[in-house]
């Protein structure tokens, strides 16, 4: 009888364990909004002129804190921004770290890549000449973005309870390559035949009581529903789709992160109607998630976080004189840029880029890479790993210009070459890239696999 007994203990203990029941993951998610108080550029377009007109949907930061008994944790910061820059990342790792202890390994950023957020200078500052006021008006915007942030994690913080993980996954079909091969080179246009990753990961939190607290989804699409046309702050596709699931499931946030969309876009686009109806499509899919039974997630916490070194092709100084006394307004503001960096003798060879994961229990494993990932990226690294309940999110921690693939580097085009003028970035990128990024890549998938 005693051991029966002790076997059914341990039989419990180790199911407890598995699924969270015993209460050993806190957790806890919080929001902030990031409208801005006065019309604002929006970021995104080279073609606007001309400040904000409106919300046509409110653009929020959202965090989710999951902390182990042994004191592990992740924060999950999700923005409706196109892109975080690094000064901004920095700022607030600096901050969560003083009031919260939040390791930079511990702090997984993400942007949904809205083509309708904010300016966050100097992000794409090359695509905009600011007057002294406009530029004080997106700097100001910058300084109190980074304190919304943190008041979201804190926010975060303070509702932590114990709490159950578990994960599914469903798929959406709008998103399409978007590098179309034709006579003048690869065009930005829908390529039925390109390479996708329509794969939709959803994380979900809930009380022991059954609530369900939060709902963390993805999917690799450019925001970009809406165009150049459009001047009203919005989240874009991503943004409705929040929207939809916490009508749908009262009391919950959700959580949207970008996967690896650089050569992904949402088709049909172009109207507000469009952006609520991909929104819609996107919400779907995570309920039907939230609806079958999910796989539950064990309590144990690993982060890992990495730099490696990324290589840029020489742009000889004499092409930048060049482009100083050309006609293209965008080259003419990289070549400024740039040669006064040349002169100052700052290092503009190579680029330091973040790589970073995050391992909850067993069976799920996010991928954070930094800039825009083009697709190939996601899908070698799930071939690569494919027992790791991954999922591979772009626009993560800073975005800083375009991450090409190797292939896509020597088809050219506007992703490996053209993008890097309006980012300010001289280039493109040494034909290694891909090997770098998956150099790191493997040395923070082998310590959250430990």
């Amino acid at each position: 009888m005693r051991c029966w007994f002790h076997g059914l203990c341990t039989f419990l203990l180790l199911l407890c364990w598995r699924t969270g029941i015993a209460g050993d993951l806190l957790g806890g998610v919080g929001r902030a909004s990031i409208v801005p108080s006065t019309p604002i550029f929006l970021s995104g377009y080279a073609v606007r002129e001309k400040v904000s007109q409106g919300v046509a949907h409110p653009i929020q930061a959202k965090a989710m804190v999951i902390r182990a008994d042994d004191g592990q944790q992740v924060v999950i910061l999700t923005t409706d921004l196109l892109g975080i820059p690094h000064h901004l990342s920095e700022r607030v790792a600096e901050r969560l770290m003083e009031k919260h202890g939040v390791l930079r390994s511990q702090l997984m950023l993400n942007a949904s890549h809205t083509h309708a957020a904010p300016m966050i200078w100097p992000s794409l500052s090359i695509i905009a000449e600011y007057s002294g006021d406009d530029q004080r008006l997106v700097v100001q915007y910058g300084l109190q973005l980074a304190e919304r942030m943190v008041e979201a994690v804190d926010a975060a913080f303070s509702s932590l309870q114990p709490v159950r993980l578990s994960i599914g996954t469903d798929s959406a079909g709008f998103a399409y390559n978007r590098r179309l091969p034709s006579p003048a080179g690869f065009i930005n246009s829908q390529n039925t035949a390109g390479p996708v990753d329509r794969q939709v990961p959803v994380l979900r939190m809930e009380s022991l009581q059954g609530q369900v607290l939060a709902l963390l989804f993805g999917y690799a699409c450019h925001n970009t529903t809406l165009g150049g046309d459009n001047y009203q702050i919005c989240g874009d596709y991503a943004g409705f789709a929040q929207s939809y699931i916490e009508e749908e499931l009262h009391g919950s946030i959700a959580l949207f992160m970008t996967g690896c969309a650089g050569d992904q876009n949402p088709y049909p686009r172009g109207t507000m109607a469009l952006a609520r109806q991909h929104g819609r499509s996107l919400a779907d899919a995570v309920m039907r998630v939230v609806n079958r039974p999910m796989t539950p997630v064990g309590a144990e916490i690993r982060t890992a976080r990495e730099e490696t070194a990324l290589a840029l092709r020489p742009y000889p100084t004499e092409r930048y004189l060049s482009d100083l006394t050309g006609e293209n307004k965008y080259l003419q503001r990289r070549a400024r840029l740039y040669m006064e960096a040349y002169n100052k003798g700052w290092d503009i060879d190579t680029y330091h880029y973040p790589v970073q994961a995050i391992r909850l229990g067993r069976e799920f494993t996010i991928l954070a890479l930094a800039g825009e990932v083009v697709v190939d990226y996601s899908l070698r690294a799930k071939r690569e790993f494919p027992d790791a309940g991954l999922f591979v999110a772009g626009y993560s921690g800073e975005v800083m210009c375009y991450i090409p693939s190797k292939r896509v580097l020597l088809e050219g085009g506007y992703e490996a070459e053209d993008s890097m003028i309006y980012y300010g970035m001289p280039g493109p990128f040494d034909e290694r890239i891909e090997e770098q990024v998956f150099e790191a890549i493997r040395k923070v998938m082998r310590r959250v696999r430990r």
